[in-house]
């Protein structure tokens, strides 16, 4: 604990120094800015739980492959900007594998990460009707959707799913639906901070909700078959990754190559749109694209305007480890596994000094082990236990940002070893002692 615990005034400090005036407001790179700041000014090495960034190397196999593309000159040629037709077959293919649900290769698109699906999939979607223009976001969920709608200049709302399970979901969905200014309905399940994960039949609510009211679902799939409490790994077999496609053909599924395939710094992540919603034709399109085609305004007119395509080589790398995947010769979830065990042990240490699970229940089962869990200390608001925790060096986003209903923060185990898992236990011990 040398040079720990920090004061909370110069905390406060540095954090005005970068540009934040309330820490339990900032968002996750702002944080993560403050703590580079303190570190480098501190020497003090900070636990870090703010971002999720991957902590497992990248698979040799898309390793290989994109230094063989490269090798083959592919970084001399523009890619197509829908994608290479291989790639966009296998990522064809790997949803059918592990959902069970058929989408045809020519509306699978590689995007630059799954926050560009997640953008265009809100674009295109409340541009469909001049009346229908706002996003329904289920919470607590990943903070910069809502800075995307924001810059999209949509109008949105939210409610946080903890309160709305079962039965529930169905009551608190036709209340908002029914005033038929919704175009969209956008989550992640498993959620990001939260963790908490949809069930079919809530999927199914969703789909139904979503046909009665011409809605298109944006299924944000970032952690994609990591409830670790199933076994979703055997491509062809159930049980099969639950989603909303089951049960609409409004809907857009976005899949993220970061956190399961531990390529986050290729940016390259994958957006398929149901067959029926992409040769859907909606007249409105065709005042910002080139086509009233859903399919066709996506591509031509969004992909195409705002990127031109996503990195060559990258589509090659996804590609072969797609590939492997669909084959069964690598075994993601057998990889990732890892993060469900380190959730684990971290819970652990935190409860064993005082704190609580702020969502520690999912629907009627426990809540399962992932990248992300959230804690609550008794008497502190999120921002405050937010404050408090960089005071002992360890960050952890505030709930507040996340359109959460509870009081907390979410921690993120990826960039936690074993290693760290001493001084994550001396620095709660020392916080508890400090906030009795």
């Amino acid at each position: 604990m040398a040079n720990l615990p920090l004061s909370m005034a110069y905390v406060r400090r540095a954090a005005v120094d970068c540009g934040i005036e309330n820490i339990g407001t900032a968002g996750i790179r702002e944080l993560r800015r403050l703590v580079d700041s303190i570190e480098a000014e501190t020497g003090i090495v900070f636990l870090r739980m703010e971002m999720g960034v991957p902590g497992l190397p990248p698979p040799e196999e898309a390793v290989q492959a994109e230094i063989a593309a490269l090798q083959a000159g592919v970084g001399a040629s523009y890619p197509p900007f829908e994608g290479i037709p291989a790639l966009k077959a296998e990522i064809s293919r790997f949803i059918r594998k592990f959902t069970d649900v058929r989408i045809a290769p020519q509306n699978c698109y590689p995007t630059l990460g799954a926050m560009q699906g997640c953008y265009l999939g809100m674009a295109l979607a409340t541009r469909r009707y001049p009346s229908k223009n706002k996003i329904l976001f289920i919470d607590p969920g990943f903070p910069v959707n809502k800075l995307q709608a924001q810059s999209l200049g949509l109008n949105y709302t939210a409610f946080d799913l903890a309160a709305y399970r079962g039965a529930k979901l169905a009551d608190k969905l036709e209340a908002a639906l029914s005033h038929g200014d919704y175009a969209a309905i956008l989550y992640a399940n498993p959620s990001n901070p939260a963790w908490l994960c949809l069930t079919p039949e809530e999927l199914k609510i969703i789909g139904e909700a979503s046909r009665r009211y011409d809605v298109v679902v944006l299924e944000d799939l970032a952690y994609f078959g990591m409830d670790f409490r199933k076994d979703y790994g055997r491509p062809g077999e159930p049980p099969f990754v639950p989603t909303v496609a089951r049960h609409t053909d409004r809907c857009l599924l976005i899949i993220s190559s970061s956190k399961v395939f531990s390529l986050a710094g290729q940016r390259i992540g994958m957006l398929a749109i149901a067959d029926p919603l992409a040769t859907r034709r909606y007249a409105h399109l065709r005042r910002f694209y080139p086509s009233a085609l859903f399919g066709e305004a996506l591509s031509i007119g969004g992909l195409y305007a705002i990127g031109a395509g996503i990195s060559h080589s990258a589509q090659h790398g996804l590609l072969a480890l797609l590939a492997a995947v669909n084959d069964g010769r690598y075994r993601f979830r057998e990889v990732v596994q890892v993060y469900g065990q380190r959730a684990a042990d971290l819970k652990g240490i935190f409860r064993k000094h005082g704190f609580d699970l702020v969502y520690g229940r999912d629907g009627e089962e426990d809540l399962g082990d992932g990248i992300y869990f959230t804690v609550a200390f008794a008497g502190l608001t999120g921002a405050e236990l937010a404050e408090a925790l960089l005071c002992i060096g360890i960050s952890a986003l505030s709930l507040d940002v996340a359109g959460a209903a509870r009081q907390g923060v979410r921690a993120c185990v990826s960039q936690i070893t074993e290693a760290d898992l001493d001084a994550l236990d001396r620095r709660l011990a020392f916080f508890r002692r400090i906030h009795r």
